[in-house]
């Protein structure tokens, strides 16, 4: 994993801890769409 693909993981994650969804099955999919 390079810097910027941390770097949208961790927006990613940022921004998805206020919606009523889970942060983590975002971080699963996130990598796949990168």
């Amino acid at each position: 994993m390079d810097w910027l693909q941390a770097l949208v993981l961790g927006i990613v994650q940022g921004l998805s801890e206020f919606l009523p969804i889970s942060s983590t099955a975002h971080l699963r999919i996130v990598p796949h769409l990168l």
